[in-house]
């Protein structure tokens, strides 16, 4: 099983980096309270950076909406993670969901990254960051009906379907992390106004966080266009 990067994406992105880790023999029960306690100061410390802020504007978003009005949504509309993130540590609303899912949104946070994870083995062939076709079967966390993609949207998808819409807007319920997730792979993603330092140390960071509480084995790389495929 592979993680690749299709050149619809890069001609549209060539500048963009894909930031991966996979998580391999996780325990997704470990150290809930301690993951949840790192995600809650992560959110507070990120709160107190963005009062009185105006989160649309704020230099690690903006390029997130313009990248999605590049491939046709609207970015009021659909929200990048990192945009729907910063929102709610702002607003007060950030609360755990399960150690992995905490621990990569305390990486976003403390980052301003956006960072999304899918269970491996509920992945269907490889994994592709590409363009969609448009009415790509994908149903997101807790929805009842599908929504599928709009042609030409940047989506993760699989042999079955989108696993991921507008690029990190929402991920499907067919391939969300759950306590009985054991292999993941974990996505950061930068732009070309994001500095590479920046993606660098969250990858190296998450991986240190997955390996140190959930007993991953874990291995990371960064896509361009001229590396454009992980084994994972």
């Amino acid at each position: 099983m592979q993680l690749l990067v299709e050149d619809a994406f890069w001609e549209l992105f060539p500048q963009a980096r894909i930031g991966i880790v996979t998580a391999h023999g996780l325990d997704n029960r470990a150290n809930a309270d301690t993951a949840a306690a790192l995600l809650m100061d992560a959110a507070a410390a990120r709160a107190t950076t963005l009062e009185g802020a105006d989160i649309a504007t704020h230099p690690m978003v903006a390029p997130w909406r313009a990248a999605y009005a590049r491939f046709g949504v609207k970015p009021s509309k659909f929200r990048s993670s990192i945009e729907s993130m910063l929102r709610s540590a702002q607003a007060g609303r950030v609360r755990p969901i399960n150690p992995l899912v905490d621990l990569y949104n305390t990486v976003s946070l403390r980052h301003a990254l956006p960072c999304g994870g899918e269970d491996l083995a509920a992945i269907v062939g490889d994994v592709r960051l590409t363009r969609a076709a448009g009415g790509e079967p994908f149903r997101t966390i807790g929805a009842s009906e599908d929504e599928p993609p709009v042609t030409g949207e940047v989506i993760y998808r699989d042999d079955v379907g989108a696993i991921c819409r507008c690029w990190n807007w929402r991920e499907a319920d067919r391939t969300k992390l759950t306590p009985q997730t054991h292999d993941a792979v974990l996505v950061i993603e930068a732009l070309a106004e994001h500095p590479a330092a920046a993606l660098e140390a969250a990858l190296a960071e998450l991986s240190a966080l997955v390996r140190q509480h959930l007993g991953a084995r874990t291995r990371s790389a960064v896509l361009t266009p001229t590396s454009g495929a992980y084994s994972l």
